[in-house]
């Protein structure tokens, strides 16, 4: 008998009974998590889980993209630190001129797509699609002038702001060698698939590392090497793109060649273009000025606001990825005429990044820069809240959003930080709480502006857009009036392009003159009778007649 209790006993003293309650308590633990959790999905309504899940395919991608791009400069970075401090500030600091007179231009007035071409595709006019992708291309292609001019000048700015004359050599010999894959690097933000930029992304830093590695160390190439690399890296990720698209055919839905049209309505885009880059360049800008003018103060608040920044910049990525998909989200919708869904994705993407952010600020961050990081815990929450620029971006309303920006950072928060800076000597934690301040205020601001939109109204704006209906303007000019309920909808089209019209709108056209369609039969149409056309036949036009 004693040995058999013996054996029924363990080498830490717990009995067979003892394992039979620890087996289930740990067993009804996760049970019981379980159990929280459905309780929980069942408290969410089933079209917002289905939003949640459209929003995560298109953010989550979109974080990953970002951070391949962001990690290309990085790895060009953290070679050049291996060749000697000069060698390592002149790198840093020839990236961050790219990164003010180059790629924030570039990128802000890329972002007119996210308004121009996710409107456009939700209405269904893939051809449009193309157009204005070819605008966007030959507009960055020109902002790349300016912007060349500016990187020449490299050496003369960073002596003017009393740099060292040799980190600034070495700065102009890095942009110098860069500026060819600026148009490449612009170009590259018009584009709109997700996934294949993952995979491209991942390819193009695994070929940087091993280009900075021979340019470096194999051919001792200096500085001088680290800018081919980077550049070459660049125009890498374009090429592999580019043949990605042609072997899977992806461009086949919405690009039919470059056509004479994309030299027209520049107007539309560049309307939403320069809003897009201040909204853009008025942020992003703040953050290189608070760099420099930690480092008027000493190398130890310059180095500890270097760190942060990076840190800022990389947890940015994922309320960055939010913003593009409620953005994508929005912009289709409207595109649509759906406004409930364009309300429903901006709610549902700023619900899912304050929660993913929420799990970003980890302890493993705070420990690293300790005292700035608590801090930066509550902006960065905050900074979620920037998901509603992608909305803005996405209802094409850039112009507040820029507005907004420039009052915020540069006419609160800037001024805030600054004086809490200098004269009250708290060094970059008081950068960051005046930032907190503006940040905090513009979300709140941003909140109470797309609770209040007109949402009916920037539907109509992006069918405009979308060239599916011209402006209400221009309706007395075609004659055309409200009959009874069905409302008057003028088209103006292609006379060589099929065009599928919306099926749920029936559409009033001139009744005094005639109409050739598919170039065979004229109609003349009875001017009481609205003329309701099938909406699944393409209908060609005769050239001489424009308005339909």
């Amino acid at each position: 008998l004693s040995v058999n209790k013996i054996k029924t006993r363990f080498v830490n003293g717990h009995s067979k009974s003892d394992e039979a309650s620890v087996t289930e308590s740990t067993v009804e633990s996760p049970v019981f998590c379980c159990g929280c959790l459905r309780r929980i999905r069942g408290w969410i309504p089933v079209h917002y889980k289905e939003e949640i899940g459209q929003i995560l395919k298109l953010a989550g991608p979109v974080v990953i993209s970002q951070l391949m791009i962001f990690l290309i400069s990085f790895v060009s970075t953290v070679f050049c630190g291996h060749l000697g401090k000069t060698e390592l500030a002149g790198v840093a600091l020839a990236i961050a001129v790219i990164n003010v007179t180059g790629l924030s231009i570039g990128s802000g007035l890329a972002s007119a797509c996210d308004t121009l071409i996710s409107q456009t595709f939700g209405s269904g006019n893939m051809n449009r699609v193309g157009m204005i992708l070819q605008r966007g291309v030959l507009i960055l292609l020109l902002a790349c002038f300016p912007c060349w001019a500016l990187l020449i000048n490299t050496e003369p700015i960073l002596l003017a702001v009393k740099q060292s004359p040799e980190v600034a050599r070495l700065s102009q010999l890095y942009v110098m060698i860069f500026m060819p894959a600026l148009p490449i690097m612009l170009c590259f933000f018009l584009q709109g698939i997700i996934w294949p930029t993952v995979l491209v992304g991942v390819v193009g830093n695994i070929l940087n590392a091993l280009i900075n590695y021979i340019f470096l160390y194999v051919l001792d190439l200096g500085v001088a090497g680290s800018a081919a690399a980077n550049s070459i890296s660049q125009y890498s990720l374009a090429v592999f793109l580019y043949c990605y698209i042609v072997w899977q055919g992806l461009h086949k839905a919405t690009w039919e060649g470059w056509s004479a049209d994309c030299l027209q309505e520049w107007g539309q885009f560049i309307t939403l273009a320069i809003p897009s880059m201040l909204m853009l360049c008025l942020e992003w800008w703040t953050y290189e000025i608070g760099g420099f003018l930690a480092g008027l103060i000493s190398e130890v608040e310059l180095g500890a606001q270097s760190v942060v920044y990076q840190l800022a910049v990389i947890t940015y990525m994922f309320p960055l990825g939010f913003s593009v998909a409620a953005s994508v989200r929005v912009g289709n919708a409207l595109g649509a005429g759906n406004t409930e869904q364009a309300k429903l994705s901006g709610k549902v993407a700023s619900i899912c990044a304050c929660t993913t952010c929420l799990s970003v600020c980890s302890r493993d961050i705070v420990k690293r820069v300790a005292d700035i990081m608590i801090l930066y815990g509550f902006f960065h929450l905050a900074d979620t809240f920037g998901v509603m620029g992608g909305v803005v971006r996405g209802a094409g309303k850039q112009k507040i959003g820029a507005l907004c920006n420039l009052v915020g950072y540069y006419f609160i928060g800037f001024p805030i930080g600054v004086s809490l800076m200098f004269p009250n000597k708290m060094g970059i934690i008081g950068l960051w709480i005046g930032l907190f301040t503006c940040v905090l205020i513009q979300s709140l601001f941003l909140v109470v502006l797309l609770c209040k939109l007109d949402w009916k109204k920037a539907s109509q704006e992006a069918l405009v857009r979308a060239g599916v209906q011209l402006p209400e303007r221009k309706e007395e000019q075609f004659g055309l009036e409200m009959r009874g309920n069905i409302p008057a909808v003028p088209y103006i089209l292609n006379p060589m392009v099929p065009f599928i019209l919306n099926p749920m709108v029936p559409h009033i056209l001139n009744a005094t003159v005639p109409y050739i369609l598919n170039h065979t039969v004229p109609h003349i149409l009875n001017p009481t009778v609205p003329f309701i056309l099938n909406p699944t036949v393409p209908y060609i036009l005769n050239l001489k007649v424009h308005i339909f």
